[in-house]
């Protein structure tokens, strides 16, 4: 098995990964700083990295094994050879095809953040979807959700995932921007300088009342989506895991 490993989290090189199935690559792990990508075979890759060779066995039994469920809030993220735990609302996922598993901390803290928000019934946006996991727990605690990703590839996975999750969910491919609101809830997991960007277009699909969420944030860029949040009249409070941070944000009045 050939593993080729680059620098990064699943969050920073969110934009890469699915390049690297585009090459074949059979699956991902993070590890502390790096991401491994997993190939049968070492092909040419557009990208900084290095490629290892790992000892033939069963590295996906092994990879299985290592994997554990994720509690966050009233959820527990499961992948699909997983068994549900009483007490917990499972969320099956199939890790590793697309972001968002709960095993990084942006995703527990959006999971957290909609546990004690979503209303039944609410109108629910998940933007930069990935797996379809913050779109899904919303479908599971009563909301009508919609899951929107620029990357196309992942919409068949997200789609498959709440299949898994018996739940109905509407998964497409496009911006922010070619929506229409209003929104009860907006929950995006991105990076900072793009919730800055789309400051404008959250206020406006967002409904009197409504609930932004934002993550995908460094503390060390916290700083300016404050300063945009502000900007476009959001009060907002400060939840924080690691050196990540989530905002949840109401429109002024």
């Amino acid at each position: 098995m050939q593993v080729f490993r680059l620098k990064g989290s699943f969050q920073t090189l969110d934009p890469l990964l699915p390049l690297l199935f585009d090459h074949g690559a059979r699956g991902l792990e993070e590890k502390e700083g790096e991401v491994w990508a997993y190939f049968p075979e070492r092909v040419d890759l557009p990208l900084e990295g290095e490629w290892l060779t790992l000892p033939d066995e069963d590295w996906l039994s092994a990879w299985k094994r290592d994997l554990k469920p994720v509690e966050a809030g009233p959820f527990l993220v499961l992948a699909p050879w997983h068994q549900a735990q009483e007490g917990f609302i499972p969320l099956v996922i199939e890790p590793g095809m697309a972001f968002g598993t709960g095993h990084h901390e942006t995703t527990r803290l959006a999971l957290r953040a909609l546990a004690g928000r979503v209303r039944e019934g609410a109108r629910v946006l998940d933007l930069g979807t990935g797996s379809g996991i913050l779109a899904i727990a919303a479908a599971k605690l009563g909301a009508r959700a919609m899951g929107v990703d620029i990357d196309p590839s992942v919409i068949p996975l997200a789609r498959e995932n709440a299949r898994r999750n018996g739940v109905e969910v509407e998964f497409l491919e496009g911006s922010l921007e070619a929506l229409e609101g209003p929104f009860d809830l907006i929950v995006a997991n991105l990076f900072a300088e793009l919730h800055q960007a789309l400051m404008p277009a959250y206020a406006a699909r967002l409904a009197p009342g409504g609930v932004l969420l934002l993550t995908g944030i460094l503390r060390s860029k916290a700083d300016g989506v404050e300063e945009a949040l502000r900007a476009w009249g959001f009060s907002f409070q400060r939840e924080a895991e690691g050196e990540w941070v989530l905002y949840a944000a109401t429109p002024g009045v």
